[in-house]
């Protein structure tokens, strides 16, 4: 364990409502501490931090805070959990929550400001300014509820992916399909010759769903284009509008084709129950040829795998269906939400939405599975071949990029209904009409 970093529990912290800190810090006169030097010396607080990211993705978040400990004397408490989205909520309520967590839905923080009033404190003014000068103005509104700034954005990821083993694909002679037309016709090539064209996974304990849903939402980028996925994450228009209709059905031409899916695992409704961390691995034992799953799925091929365009593994843009729909990038991302104002609280929102932390999560990160949109970050410190295409992707400001939908939509449909329904429809075969009819009737009505 390295000094300054606590990895189990999660105890609350002191001197709540303080600003100000007196004596120097530990890290005066350090590279990487200008920033934190404002706080002084720290020494014997805590932070507790609360995420949903477990083994083996959560070491490298361990160790990019380092730096904030060396830099002020605090320590920071690392508590995952795969409940996380449920406990979180009964956390607060029973008003103990954490210092900070990382929340990967703004959904699910626009429902924590308004339900529990005074529980999400305001980000402090130079996290305010960090954002401003370190990202797109679009990332600080996800972070924002009714005009009030709270959460800085942590990492982000794309996920119109598709994850493929080079080696496989070259034996065989399959070409990467660049429409997605080209690419049902490879799987068709591909399920001819005794392989399964496509593996999946959606569970993931509690948040079990979770990767259908992103299905969906790619899917209806590419078929109903910008606005109209706009206008569903919205509810301008309803959850079982047509046009929603037509995505699921797209998708339910892979997902729910026994010919194309599960390589490796079974049926299309073993896709419910199998762990999307292990979805993506039959590639490796040529059971499955093609996986969609986000850039931070690099983190989950496992020990010796290695990440590119010649290596085990690479990934490739998921095809565009109507042209006119130009090719629009799906992506997500979690935000530090604070639940304390104490000065080391303070503190470690400053590092993190700043622009040392970035280089330290990915200098952490060599086997790749960090993607960030923060202007600071050094392309030369983000590991995989396919992290550095995300950042470029988050970095470009003409890209047609959108946060995922059930992210954006309130908790109860966005991390509620849409991923048990999502799972109905798969483990149980349901059909598309009534799983998107119980999602819009799930839709709070204010």
């Amino acid at each position: 364990m390295s000094a300054g970093l606590v990895l189990a529990g999660c105890g609350g912290s002191d001197d709540e409502g303080s600003s100000e800190a007196s004596g120097t810090s530990p890290g005066e006169g350090k590279a990487g501490c200008e920033q934190l030097t404002q706080f002084g010396d720290l020494t014997g607080k805590q932070v507790s931090l609360y995420t949903s990211i477990v083994a083996p993705e959560d070491q490298p978040y361990k160790d990019s805070f380092q730096l904030f400990s060396d830099c002020t004397g605090a320590e920071v408490v690392y508590e995952g959990s795969k409940e996380f989205e449920t406990q979180l909520p009964v956390r607060v309520e029973s008003g103990n929550p954490p210092d900070i967590a990382f929340i990967p839905q703004p959904g699910l923080l626009q429902s924590l400001v308004r339900d529990y009033e005074g529980a999400v404190k305001e980000a402090p003014q130079q996290v305010s300014d960090n954002v401003d000068e370190f990202y797109g103005a679009d990332w600080k509104t996800y972070g924002t509820v009714d005009d009030v700034f709270y959460a800085p954005p942590l990492t982000a990821n794309v996920k119109s992916f598709v994850w493929y083993s080079p080696k496989m694909f070259e034996e065989n002679g399959w070409d990467i399909p660049t429409t997605w037309d080209e690419m049902l016709a490879l799987s068709d090539t591909i399920a001819d010759s005794g392989v399964k064209p496509w593996c999946a996974g959606i569970g993931s304990g509690e948040a079990t769903g979770w990767p259908a849903t992103d299905w969906v939402e790619d899917v209806l980028l590419r078929t109903g284009g910008a606005d109209v996925y706009d206008q569903w994450v919205s509810h301008e228009i309803p959850f079982n509008d047509p046009a929603v209709v037509e995505a699921l059905d797209t998708v339910g031409g892979i997902l729910k084709n026994d010919d194309y899916v599960n390589g490796g695992f079974g049926d299309f409704k073993t896709i419910a129950s199998t762990e999307f961390t292990d979805g993506g691995l039959p590639i490796l034992d040529g059971k499955c040829a093609m996986h969609r799953q986000a850039s931070f799925y690099a983190a989950n091929w496992g020990e010796g795998v290695e990440v590119g365009e010649d290596k085990d593994v690479f990934a490739f843009y998921l095809p565009p269906i109507d042209p006119d729909q130009g090719s629009p990038v799906l992506g997500g991302g979690e935000f530090v939400t604070a639940f304390s104002d104490s000065i080391q609280t303070q503190a470690l929102m400053t590092y993190i939405s700043g622009g040392e932390w970035v280089n330290e999560k990915g200098k952490a990160t060599p086997n790749g599975g960090f993607v960030s949109a923060n202007k600071n970050l050094d392309i030369a410190n983000v590991a995989s071949p396919i992290d550095k295409a995300s950042v470029e992707i988050l970095q470009n400001p003409d890209a047609v990029f959108r946060f995922d939908g059930s992210d954006l939509m309130p908790g109860p449909v966005g991390a509620g209904s849409f991923w048990k329904e999502m799972t109905a429809w798969i483990g149980e075969d349901q059909d598309t009409q009534t799983t998107l009819d119980n999602i819009e009737s799930s839709w709070p009505a204010s």
